[in-house]
């Protein structure tokens, strides 16, 4: 099935002042995959809201540019509103008059929707008496206007998950020479202490209690890894530079795969007896490794007295 993508004469997202508010409006029909758009939204950083009611379309859009904790924000409007739906392209004016505002379509065939509600054995938001296909019909109907509005249509019909993400993230994430980050993944380097249990969220987990222990020396006792005179302590032991380099080289080998796959957050885990020292210094030089390398990372410490 080939792919198009038709695009109106609109500047690229990417083409206008960053610092500029933006709304996107997300709709099509159903089961062509605004799910999932609204997801790769969200993970750019977009503030998302699924299924807000047009009446409050114009209250929304006053509420992103008075923001200061809002820059971009993404909604998903469709079928669900009704017969309201028609009151669309009239809204659409006037909320771009106060916002820069962009409407992203998303189709598929018919055959294609219809194999993917027979996949999931969901029903179809307009009815649940009647067959898929003419619900599909229907649908097309209600949406005619709406998609004579749109900014950019695309059509799914040959689009896997990760295919659709990379395409919102191609339109509206940073464009080339826009960002030094290598990506858009969030990597979180967390220590943790093994006496309070292993982290459910972390990916990959690495133990570093064969470092000898800065509990046992009394004036770092009290203190954290994060302490330069127990991060030295630490560092200081030939193991403690061969690890680090090999975890290191190890990440800067995975990362750009994780990436490539989709994911967009990804949580290294090291763990030492309370969580206090050895731990918390390893996440700490890890964060500030992959931040050199271009990756956005932070460090979280699960145990760390704060």
């Amino acid at each position: 099935m080939t792919r198009v993508a038709i695009e109106a004469d609109q500047p690229e997202p990417g083409e206008h002042d960053k610092a500029a508010k933006e709304l996107v409006i997300v709709t099509g029909t159903s089961g062509s995959g605004k799910a999932s758009a609204l997801k790769a939204f969200e993970d750019l950083g977009f503030y998302a809201v699924d299924n807000l009611p047009l009446e409050l379309l114009p209250d929304f859009a006053d509420l992103v540019v008075a923001s200061p904790e809002m820059e971009r924000a993404v909604i998903v409007v469709d079928v669900r509103e009704g017969p309201t739906l028609d009151r669309l392209p009239s809204i659409l004016q006037k909320v771009k008059k106060t916002l820069h505002t962009s409407v992203v379509f998303l189709d598929a065939t018919d055959a294609v929707l219809v194999r993917r509600y027979s996949e999931t054995r969901r029903p179809h938001p307009l009815s649940r008496s009647e067959m898929v296909a003419r619900s599909i019909t229907s649908e097309r109907q209600m949406l005619d206007a709406v998609r004579n509005v749109a900014d950019f249509i695309l059509d799914t019909s040959g689009f896997n998950v990760h295919e659709l993400r990379a395409y919102v993230q191609a339109k509206f994430g940073p464009q080339n020479g826009d960002s030094t980050q290598i990506g858009q993944l969030l990597v979180s380097c967390l220590s943790f202490g093994f006496k309070n249990g292993v982290p459910l969220d972390a990916d990959l987990v690495f133990d570093v209690r064969f470092l000898p222990n800065p509990h046992f020396v009394p004036e770092f006792r009290k203190l954290t890894g994060r302490h330069p005179k127990v991060a030295k302590y630490v560092r200081d032991f030939p193991q403690t530079t061969e690890f680090l380099n090999k975890v290191t080289e190890l990440m800067l080998f995975l990362l750009p795969y994780y990436e490539k796959e989709g994911k967009s957050y990804l949580t290294i885990a090291f763990g030492c007896t309370g969580g206090q020292h050895r731990s918390v210094m390893m996440a700490e030089e890890m964060a500030k490794r992959l931040g050199k390398a271009g990756f956005r990372v932070k460090a979280v410490h699960r145990d760390m007295p704060r």
